[in-house]
């Protein structure tokens, strides 16, 4: 093993290329070390630089056989430690605009989803109300409210005066009003 401390890294490189697991070991030893303190530095996260170093020296020696190192083998290293932390940074990005767009619609979606259950069951309870009514104060007030018909109109087709129609309509809505509350009968006119 004494040998292999004293090779320089370009006669390393070719013996690692082999297979042969002394010099593998001994790149290892020679830069673990500098590798960690150089991912850390960027992370500032003991567990993912040792996951990064790591992962780099397991890939070193499963892909020794095709390594294409051009230049020194500490640039390359640190290069190869570099791209692995960018990689880590873009996936967290992703990851955490996932999330935040899963929280958003979660949000979004459960103040949308019980804003339509509150207006339906008000629909409901307004609709309830006006069924209540005495029938010909509910047709008359439904032909001015929901047909959008004007007093005159609704005279004319329920063969009444326009001041009976204008009483009616008058009368309904104080019916409502008083049964809903002025609230809720503000936003129903609206």
């Amino acid at each position: 093993m004494s040998l292999y401390n004293k090779l320089p890294d370009d006669e390393l490189v070719p013996l690692l290329r082999k297979g042969d697991e002394f010099a593998y070991t001994e790149i290892y030893h020679r830069y673990h070390a500098a590798l960690y303190v150089h991912v850390f530095n960027k992370l500032r996260s003991r567990e993912e630089s040792r996951d990064i170093v790591h992962d780099l020296f397991s890939q070193l020696w499963q892909k020794r056989t095709d390594l294409a190192i051009q230049g020194s083998l500490a640039s390359y290293l640190f290069a190869a430690a570099r791209y692995r932390v960018f990689d880590l940074i873009d996936r967290s990005q992703v990851k955490n605009k996932y999330i935040d767009s899963i929280r958003k619609f979660a949000e979004e979606g459960s103040s949308e989803t019980d804003y339509r259950i509150r207006e339906q069951q008000l629909l409901t309870l307004i609709e309830k109300e006006i069924a209540s009514l005495p029938p010909k104060m509910r047709q008359v007030f439904e032909l001015s409210r929901k047909g959008g018909l004007s007093h005159r109109q609704i005279g004319a087709e329920l063969n009444l005066s326009e001041k009976t129609v204008k009483k009616q309509v008058s009368n309904s809505l104080k019916i409502l009003r008083s049964k809903l509350g002025v609230s809720v009968f503000v936003s129903f006119l609206f």
